[in-house]
């Protein structure tokens, strides 16, 4: 009787324990030690760290990305973030160029100031009364899956933010002409209207796999296999 009491009582104590240390899971980890008494055992070799202002821009493009994939962002609003995008990363290289690869204290926070305005805009765009709304027949079923392509395309890092920027900007010179022939239709397309769109997204996909498989990526370069 006594053992059964004292089982469930320590049923309790193990919970806490558990608890805590899921909660030091969650927490950051203490400095190591560099005192001479420290275990002299070699830690694991940590992954190398990607620079603040690429895991900035990598970040931006992922929600961009997301965005273009969900529909809150339309193809004009993603050709205008990724303009903006476009010139923060040419203003970046320019600066690493005249300083050796580098960038000053200076620029950087100059690179985060710019980042912060762009980080809002995209919140704001995403989060508007502005969506994408594709329809269930061939026009716009055809729309939705562009912007799919060029969605993975800026998540994987195939596309830069100049060639997205591009590509929306084509999109959205498509969507403006449906928009014009459904209004002057009575809200449908003629058949050669339809013919009309489907070539120019013809030309708009050839773009879309030209500019994804390219030499550019989002890292700069790609390595040739």
């Amino acid at each position: 009787m006594k053992f059964a009491w004292m089982k469930w009582s320590a049923l309790p104590a193990a919970a806490l324990f558990a608890g805590g240390i899921a909660l030091a899971q969650d927490q950051p980890s203490a400095p190591q030690s560099s005192s001479p008494g420290a275990s002299t055992s070699a830690p694991a070799q940590a992954p190398a760290k990607k620079p603040e202002v690429a895991k900035r821009k990598e970040n931006q493009q992922d929600r961009i990305g997301n965005g273009v994939q969900s529909g809150q962002l339309t193809a004009g609003e993603t050709a205008n973030l990724e303009k903006k995008e476009s010139a923060i990363n040419k203003e970046t290289a320019a600066d690493r160029a005249a300083n050796g690869g580098k960038l000053t204290a200076a620029e950087k926070a100059q690179v985060n100031r710019q980042q912060n305005h762009l980080s809002k805009q995209i919140y704001a765009d995403k989060h508007n009364a502005n969506t994408a709304h594709y329809g269930k027949g061939e026009v716009g079923q055809r729309r939705e899956n562009q912007q799919d392509r060029i969605a993975q395309g800026i998540k994987s890092g195939q596309l830069t933010a100049g060639e997205t920027a591009k590509l929306e900007n084509q999109q959205k010179g498509i969507n403006k002409q449906v928009a014009a022939d459904r209004k002057g239709n009575g809200g449908t397309l003629t058949a050669s209207e339809k013919q009309q769109i489907n070539r120019e997204q013809n030309g708009a996909s050839k773009n879309i796999y030209h500019k994804k498989h390219n030499a550019k990526t989002q890292g700069g370069t790609a390595a040739k296999p």
